[in-house]
């Protein structure tokens, strides 16, 4: 019988983020390494240690902030790796965590090619990871000459309604005193979705008033909340290589002292939603007209239908939409159902046909047309591109 290694893999599995992460170690796994893996999907083993160490590992991956588990591991000389984002660096366990600031660099970039001029922050106060991405998130305003302002509070370690609906009534009245429209960058999606919750208590349109934008692309939790949330996704696929083969190594007599104390993950590009699919504009009837095409475009809504719906003549809306979004309400109406397609071609088995009828085309040959002409690729090869894409984990 082949001596496999036996690996401990510690996390709470019930987050999108740490179910990703463990599909991108089973690819992993699947081509460089021969584990006997236990998975810990509770974490019982951060806070239980030696319930965990009693059964004899090669090696640990744990995504918990575990000063014991490490500590007491090491001392059975347990090659580890720890994932969690925390301030602690522990000898001999090679830590990989999140580009905080490259995050906050990246939600900056966004709303400022949207045009936006007033910016905001949503955090946890006290924790470093969401302190990392506020920091990163002001840099980068300040290398565009922008400032914001911040809204933090102390995170409880645990999400409980009472405490929700208390955050969120607070937000709603921070957000009240903030110029209109604002770009609202949150530390988490969790954040995220409270700042969408007050919007709809204060009455604030999402995103024409105030856009919002997370971080960890939970897209469960990103697609629940409506309007749904634009999120910056966490590289899982590295993170999991980076582990991987640093364990892999440690389990083959590398030493750990060798490796980096800590390695920075950048973060992937912005997937946009709802929260987020707007140029920022003053002008309330293009404000509005944005809207309601993002609304109605795969309803077969026409330019005339939306200039009458904002009260004004179909020139007056051609002319302020070339001077405020730089295009045309037709083309704007054209990359919204482009966008709802890239989406169904992506996340669905529907066919070509079924597609062009929800996105408001009455045959799938012009659909083709238009997806062709705007995206420089064909329906059929995007789709067979996304495949390809998620199966090795990008």
């Amino acid at each position: 019988m082949i001596d496999r290694p036996r690996v401990a893999i510690v996390l709470r599995g019930w987050l999108e983020e740490n179910l990703n992460l463990l599909h991108s170690l089973a690819k992993f796994k699947r081509f460089n390494a021969n584990w006997h893996v236990f998975v810990d999907d509770l974490a019982r083993g951060a806070e239980d240690p030696d319930w965990l160490l009693d059964q004899g590992w090669d090696g640990i991956i744990c995504k918990e902030n575990s000063d014991e588990l490490f500590r007491k591991a090491r001392e059975r000389g347990i090659a580890c790796v720890d994932l969690s984002d925390s301030s602690s660096l522990r000898a001999g366990c090679p830590k990989f965590r999140p580009n905080n600031v490259a995050a906050g660099h990246l939600g900056a970039e966004h709303f400022v090619e949207k045009g936006f001029r007033h910016f905001a922050f949503c955090g946890f106060e006290g924790d470093r990871w969401s302190e990392e991405r506020r920091d990163g998130f002001v840099e980068g305003l300040a290398l565009a000459g922008k400032k914001c302002t911040t809204f933090e509070t102390v995170y409880p370690g645990v999400s409980q309604p009472a405490w929700e609906f208390a955050e969120e009534d607070e937000m709603a009245r921070w957000l009240k005193t903030l110029p209109k429209p604002v770009a609202v960058f949150a530390c988490n999606d969790l954040r995220a979705v409270h700042i969408v919750n007050a919007c709809q208590q204060a009455d604030f349109r999402v995103p024409e008033e105030v856009a919002i934008l997370g971080v960890n692309n939970d897209s469960a939790r990103c697609e629940l909340s409506a309007p749904s949330v634009s999120s910056i996704p966490i590289d899982v696929s590295e993170y999991a290589r980076a582990a991987g083969a640093a364990l892999e190594a440690m389990i083959a007599g590398a030493d750990p002292l060798d490796f980096k104390e800590e390695t920075l993950i950048d973060p992937l590009e912005v997937v946009t939603r709802r929260s987020t699919s707007i140029m920022a504009v003053e002008d309330q009837a293009v404000a509005q007209a944005l809207n309601l095409i993002r609304e109605r475009a795969c309803k077969g809504i026409t330019v005339e239908e939306v200039a009458k719906a904002v009260h004004i003549s179909r020139s007056l809306l051609e002319k302020r939409f070339r001077q405020y979004v730089g295009r045309s309400p037709q083309v704007e109406i054209r990359q919204a159902q482009v966008i709802q397609i890239k989406q169904m071609l992506t996340e669905t088995e529907y066919s070509l046909a079924h597609i062009a009828e929800m996105a408001g085309f009455e045959h799938p040959e012009y659909m083709s047309v238009v997806f062709k002409r705007l995206t420089h690729t064909t329906p059929s090869a995007y789709r067979r591109k996304s495949k390809e894409l998620a199966s090795v984990g990008l």
